[in-house]
């Protein structure tokens, strides 16, 4: 079971519910929240870079009592800097100029491709365990995250809630009355793109509504503008999610896209 961020802050939990939630402050993105010893905690800062585009700026994780903070290209393990790849205690890194990956004995791989796309995939030991930006893993949508007892929330409110309190972080929460636009105008152009033959192994495997919607919004927010990172995001995360779910994607890239 995945859960991923990717591209225009679009979010997909282990339950499957696909959100988008542009908070640029740190976030709890998967932890371990039983009571008692907590096995692991992800969390994630996210800044727009230099063409505004939203990226992972870095990865704070816990794994048992090991510290591990990621940036793009380095690594570093309880407060120094290592080499990869790295072996210690139940934990293995390895990078490449493309991605980090880590596998934690605890049940847990993370892999990171150093910008805005970032998967963890966890034991089922954790169903019902987890909290944070990825949900709490029940194998129910919506419930727990997106409606608890009586009170519903919407994707923005959710995302709030996860930030992890730092009395020097200055970063402003999303406003939750922000509704979405409905791009609808675009939604022709992202079926044709996720329907396309190279993807033909991947449609009885994922939920393709979900990645044409996250495209639409794509669309939408980058106002016309044809900068890769506003088609090739969600495409790209379709295709890694493809092959994670044993599909094998034909090569959708050419030279006048992405």
């Amino acid at each position: 079971y995945v859960c991923s961020t990717w591209g225009n802050n679009h979010f997909k939990t282990f339950d499957g519910d696909v959100y988008q939630f542009p908070g640029i402050c740190e976030y709890n993105f998967v932890s371990d929240c039983r009571d008692a010893y907590k096995e692991f905690s992800v969390h994630i800062q996210r800044a727009l870079n230099s063409d505004g585009h939203p990226e992972i700026q870095y990865i704070l994780m816990k794994i048992k009592d090991i510290a591990i903070y990621l940036k793009p290209n380095l690594v570093v393990v309880d407060g120094h800097i290592v080499k990869t790849p790295y072996y210690s205690s139940g934990v293995f890194i390895e990078t490449t100029e493309i991605y980090t990956k880590i596998y934690a004995k605890v049940g847990m791989v993370l892999m990171w491709n150093q910008q805005d796309a970032l998967m963890v995939e966890l034991d089922n030991k954790f169903n019902n365990h987890t909290c944070g930006l990825c949900g709490d893993y029940n194998g129910i949508q919506i419930y727990n995250e997106f409606i608890k007892g009586d009170a519903s929330y919407n994707s923005i409110t959710f995302g709030n809630m996860q930030k992890i309190s730092k009395p020097t972080a200055k970063c402003e929460d999303p406003d939750e009355t922000q509704a979405l636009p409905s791009c609808n105008e675009h939604r022709d152009e992202c079926q044709k793109l996720l329907t396309s033959s190279a993807f033909a192994d991947c449609r009885l495997r994922l939920n393709l509504e979900m990645y044409i919607q996250a495209c639409m919004q794509d669309k939408c927010a980058c106002n016309g503008k044809t900068d890769s990172f506003c088609l090739c995001s969600t495409i790209s995360e379709y295709s890694r999610q493809c092959s994670h779910a044993g599909g094998r994607p034909g090569e959708w890239r050419t030279e006048s896209f992405c």
